[in-house]
């Protein structure tokens, strides 16, 4: 266990019932954090409750929370939601920038591929994750401490056919990760990447509707997906979002307070260095 009592963390793309930021955003709440939960909209649906059901969890254990409806690619948004974090909290120690563009339509060949999917990829990927850094550093260097955690991909380590645009973007925030450990190396805040693998979330789906061959529905090439990937993994597994949740706990923690730069695998093995 690692001790974040105390401390506030602000976590986007968190909407999901199954995704890597609900996870995330659960286990700092878990240590003793305070979370702030962003997504581009409330989300969920009759059976779940999106953001407003993520705050419930989180309170539940004691903790303080607040959603905020917010696009990480517009400047605007992004500074409001700093600014309602900072104004309900005070301070803001650990940011998570998980949010991603909608998988599936960017998932074709290059020659297939419009202009209009790649723009919507590179600007959630990477602005967005510039955008939410470079708010959340402006402060974390005023109190001389801070973490920020980047969640880029195997698909940011190794190009894959009909990757193009979400691998350009993974790599792009390895890249921009490096850069801003060393900038903020000097006032004391950790800047690290987490590189999953295939995960076990909703956003499988919309993989899966993008790569599917004309004779199986998406959810049979979910599944199958899902089972042929496990084959291939060492440790015998897919991904689940609580794996990637041990490592951002790990981040947000004092524990890795010697470690800045960095792009972890999650991988089970599936990819080693």
């Amino acid at each position: 266990m690692y001790d974040l009592n105390g401390k506030v963390a602000l976590v986007t793309g968190a909407a999901g019932e199954h995704g890597i930021g609900r996870a995330i955003a659960l286990r700092l709440a878990r240590e003793g954090a305070d979370v702030v939960v962003a997504d581009l909209k409330v989300g969920g649906n009759e059976r779940w409750g999106g953001l407003d059901a993520v705050v419930a969890q989180i309170e539940q254990m004691g903790c303080r929370s607040i959603r905020i409806v917010a696009s990480v690619a517009s400047a605007s948004d992004v500074e409001r939601m700093t600014n309602d974090t900072l104004e309900m909290f005070g301070h803001l120690d650990i940011l998570v920038n998980n949010a991603a563009a909608p998988a599936g339509p960017d998932r074709v060949p290059v020659v297939d591929l419009s202009e209009g999917v790649w723009d919507l990829v590179q600007e959630v990927n990477v602005k967005g994750t510039f955008l939410c850094s470079r708010a959340a550093a402006r402060h974390m260097i005023e109190r001389g401490a801070g973490k920020i955690i980047n969640l880029s991909s195997t698909a940011g380590k190794r190009g894959n056919a009909r990757y193009a645009a979400y691998c350009s973007s993974k790599f792009a925030v390895i890249g921009f990760t490096q850069s801003l450990a060393l900038e903020l190396a000097p006032h004391n805040i950790n800047v690290n990447a987490i590189c999953p693998t295939l995960i076990d979330t909703e956003r499988v789906y919309g993989i899966a509707s993008g790569l599917k061959p004309a004779d199986l529905t998406s959810e049979e090439y979910r599944d199958q997906m899902i089972e042929t990937y496990a084959q291939t993994v060492p440790l015998g597994r897919v991904g689940q979002p609580e794996d990637v949740a041990q490592t951002a706990a790990y981040l947000a923690s004092s524990e890795s307070d010697f470690l800045t730069g960095l792009a972890i695998n999650v991988t089970g093995g599936a990819l080693m260095g």
